[in-house]
């Protein structure tokens, strides 16, 4: 059945695209955050443990509702490793790195998220999707405010 929500087909394919972008990104940071979950040591262990959980468990309410909001565009959304790798911007991270250094990975995955769902604002406002709109703030907000708790720790 033909979409007819007051946004045309080509703008909700480019709305679309972006989300594609943020759904990697916060993915590929969900899957960075759960590794580091499991595998932080030191001194900051507990508090860094317990960080990490709260953070990724949040970023797996978010991933849904991001590939939602794509769905309701009527675009499929992207569901794989190979397609999740080839939108993100976040780099992968296959070792086991020291607390600092995970600390410091998540603050650059966290704001990379910000800048990802930044690009996408203007397509959103161009097309009067306030839904998306509401959306994109609403993930800001969420990761601008953990890259400050996790930068914090680095002070």
């Amino acid at each position: 059945m033909k979409i007819n929500i007051g946004i045309s087909e080509p703008q909700r394919e480019e709305i679309a695209q972006g989300l594609a972008r943020l759904l990697a990104d916060s993915y590929t940071l969900y899957l960075k955050t759960h590794n580091f979950h499991w595998n932080v040591t030191g001194p900051m262990f507990n508090t860094l443990h317990t960080m990490f959980e709260g953070q990724y468990v949040e970023l797996a309410t978010a991933v849904d509702e991001i590939a939602e909001r794509i769905r309701a565009l009527g675009v499929a959304a992207p569901g794989s490793y190979r397609q999740f790798g080839e939108l993100t911007s976040i780099t992968e991270e296959t070792g086991v790195p020291d607390a600092k250094e995970m600390i410091a990975q998540l603050v650059e995955g966290q704001e990379a998220i910000v800048r990802t769902a930044r690009s996408v604002f203007p397509h959103a406002e161009a097309a009067n999707d306030e839904p998306t709109a509401d959306l994109l703030t609403q993930r800001m907000q969420v990761h601008e405010k953990n890259a400050w708790m996790l930068r914090s720790m680095l002070a």
